[in-house]
């Protein structure tokens, strides 16, 4: 396959030319002399999100054996390619169903849908105190026999735990995933600056949906909002729907960690490609509307973000350069996984999971293993 006379975003410029795939890989790129009589077309990495709960009116936690197809099949209209179905507070029977629908579903996973790369998983080892929308009842002690428990169940798919450091057991088991090649990242917690430097001293390498549900920056305690802006260990996952973090907030954070320290996520849950309404949560209904996905009381509750639309608002409202916005939706997760070696940028010998975006940066088709999926 040739993708002809596009617009190639590299990771650190942008180049006309064609792009030739062969064997579901990048076989050869050619630059050439832009053409001004064609529409703009641009070539991105496949996106990658690390933490989505559902889309398309599914969700990762449903019982339905084929719930997470249907979500890897509607993400290939935002140009998602590959992601990590996350998991989210429950108890520990619908949790261990969840898992092992996922890991039934990555041994025979649809070529047709966004690749499913492992579990995130997001609680149950959360603070009551900054739950957000994750049930209180089913919130418990980090727990490394359970965590171990819920690894085997998964088929050894738990790639990414959400955690709150300080919680009752939290540190060994963050010293314990990191021993077993599993991103831990800080969550839903109460902490202050020098519990986060002691995750982060245990293995912590990640910060989950950065600035909601933890410390926000304070002038005599920087919580974990300032630690995540000191410490590049931390890779800071960042919803950007506009409504979740404001522009100047996603600024700041840019601006202290640069490109290669935040990963663009949607955190969406079911309700994305849905019409306004009530959805469930974890069994909390979410009402919809205004783009908005909340609880009664609220509280924000996930979000119907997609990925190429977070990719157009870094462009627009951050004005930063398609190569940047590139980096936060594509490479940056493929280095947090270990996997930037096959994917997450356009080099020659990667895979070709690749999204074709017309100006406005809207999905024209999306590439997967070198096949057109949409």
């Amino acid at each position: 396959m040739i993708l002809e006379n596009k617009w190639i975003v590299l990771e650190d410029k942008v180049v006309f030319g064609d792009l030739i795939l062969e064997n579901g890989r990048i076989k050869e790129l050619h630059k050439k002399e832009p053409r001004q009589d064609l529409p703009v077309e641009y070539v991105m990495p496949g996106f990658i999100d690390l933490h989505i709960h559902g889309s398309n009116g599914f969700d990762a936690m449903d019982p339905e054996t084929d719930a997470v197809e249907k979500m890897a099949l509607s993400l290939v209209k935002e140009g998602t390619t590959a992601f990590l179905p996350t998991t989210m507070t429950q108890t520990k029977e619908n949790i261990d169903r969840a898992l092992s629908n996922i890991a039934d579903y990555v041994l025979n996973q649809n070529p047709n849908a966004a690749v499913v790369l492992g579990v995130h998983l997001e609680g149950p080892f959360i603070h009551k105190g900054a739950a957000g929308a994750q049930p209180l009842n089913c919130i418990i002690e980090a727990n490394t026999t359970l965590f171990d428990h819920f690894q085997k169940v998964s088929g050894n798919q738990i790639r990414k735990v959400s955690i709150a450091p300080d919680i009752e057991g939290a540190m060994s088991l963050i010293e314990h995933l990191k021993e077993t090649g599993v991103v831990a990242s800080i969550a839903h917690t109460k902490a202050n600056y020098d519990t986060v430097v002691k995750a982060i001293k245990a293995g912590a390498t990640s910060l989950t949906h950065t600035y909601n549900a933890m410390t926000p920056l304070h002038h005599r305690d920087v919580g974990v909002v300032g630690a995540a802006l000191l410490h590049d260990e931390l890779n800071a996952e960042l919803i950007y729907d506009l409504i979740h973090v404001s522009m100047p907030a996603a600024k700041i954070l840019i601006k202290a960690k640069g490109v290669e320290g935040v990963s663009l996520i949607t955190d969406s849950m079911r309700a994305k490609y849905m019409t306004p309404g009530i959805y469930d949560l974890g069994g909390q209904s979410v009402h919809i509307q205004n783009n908005e996905a909340r609880l009664a009381d609220g509280t924000l509750a996930g979000s119907i973000l997609k990925m190429n639309d977070g990719v157009k608002n870094l462009i627009k409202t951050l004005q930063l350069s398609p190569s940047m916005a590139s980096v936060l939706a594509s490479l940056n997760p493929a280095k947090q996984l270990k996997l930037d070696h096959l994917m997450g940028s356009i080099e020659v010998g990667k895979l070709a999971n690749l999204v074709i975006l017309n100006q406005d940066y809207d999905v024209v088709h999306t590439i997967i293993n070198g096949k057109v999926v949409l």
